[in-house]
């Protein structure tokens, strides 16, 4: 019988949970990341989100392990050719393009992180708590006539699109496909256009530092950046030189690369949130464009029965 252990069970749902316990023997982890099970070499499945670093170290004690899951598209959290070499097959949410059309929650945090960047809201919010009333400190801008640039126009990217032209936005996009309906144009382009860039590519090698110093010199002097897709897609220490520059106005981000790094300790050095202490142009959240109860739910149900498919 098979022994499945999910790593990250907080609120995770039912229904998902009761299909997971008819593949097999169902465990709970009660420790904290990155603190894993003795045992873990026990299980065949391993299911985990995102606060586990799935990598080679972790690969040689699972020695039992059949199968990971990981309700989520991206995957540089898991060493996915050396669970391959080792014959795991790794379940993913990553190319089931039907299904993810109906999880609109990244897309909304993006929209969520300019609003909030735009119209300094968490900063005025502070400024209320602190028994202050000062509405003239706090003047944003309108999104209403300015041109958003959407770099990776898939399903988040389009959704993002549709929100912007509901807020009266002009869209130009830069993907590898022709999307019906958008202005494509070059990423220099974008870049030299846009008073906003919002990141929705795919991480991959082409990817990795897709916008560096170069790319941060073509933007419009005082453009916003929103990224919830990956950190790596960014050269982190040319962002900050072009919000200490103020080439740009600001960013916004959900995703960093020091939350891959593997090291506990990252987040009392990290230099964009060291940047962000002493700022209020800088907004970082912590990875939780897919946190909402409805689409956690929903992957969740999505991947146990994936799983079910294949070992059920």
């Amino acid at each position: 019988m098979n022994k499945i252990l999910i790593l990250e069970p907080e609120s995770y749902s039912p229904q998902a949970l009761e299909i997971l316990r008819g593949l097999g023997v169902l465990e709970l982890n009660t420790l904290k990341a990155p603190d894993l099970p003795q045992d873990i070499g026990d299980y065949d499945v391993v299911i985990a989100r995102l606060a586990y670093r799935l990598d080679a170290s972790f690969l040689e004690q699972a020695r039992n392990l059949k199968v990971i899951v990981s309700p989520t598209t991206g995957l540089n959290h898991i060493a996915v050719d050396a669970a391959e070499k080792r014959g795991i097959r790794v379940l993913s949410l990553k190319g089931e393009t039907d299904f993810l059309k109906s999880v609109t929650a990244t897309a909304e945090l993006s929209w969520g992180l300019l609003l909030a960047l735009i119209r300094h809201l968490p900063a005025a919010t502070e400024d209320v708590l602190s028994a202050e009333w000062r509405r003239d400190l706090f003047k944003g801008h309108e999104l209403s006539g300015k041109i958003i640039g959407i770099i990776g126009c898939g399903r988040l990217g389009r959704h993002v699109a549709r929100y912007a032209e509901a807020f009266g936005m002009r869209v130009i996009i830069n993907d590898i496909k022709t999307v019906e309906g958008y202005t494509q144009v070059s990423l220099d382009d974008l870049l030299a256009q846009a008073d906003v860039v919002s990141i929705h590519a795919s991480y991959n090698e082409s990817t990795h530092n897709l916008l560096g110093a170069r790319q941060f010199g073509l933007m419009k002097q005082g453009a916003l950046l929103t990224n919830t897709a990956r950190g790596e897609i960014v050269d982190e220490a040319a962002l900050l030189d072009a919000l200490e520059s103020g080439r740009l106005a600001g960013a916004a981000l959900d995703v960093v690369t020091g939350e891959n790094a593997g090291k506990s300790d990252w987040l009392h050095h990290d230099p964009l949130l060291a940047y962000a202490r002493a700022h209020q142009n800088l907004l970082i959240t912590p990875h939780i464009g897919g946190a909402t109860t409805e689409s956690m739910a929903k992957t969740e149900i999505f991947m146990a029965n994936k799983l079910a498919a294949l070992i059920g």
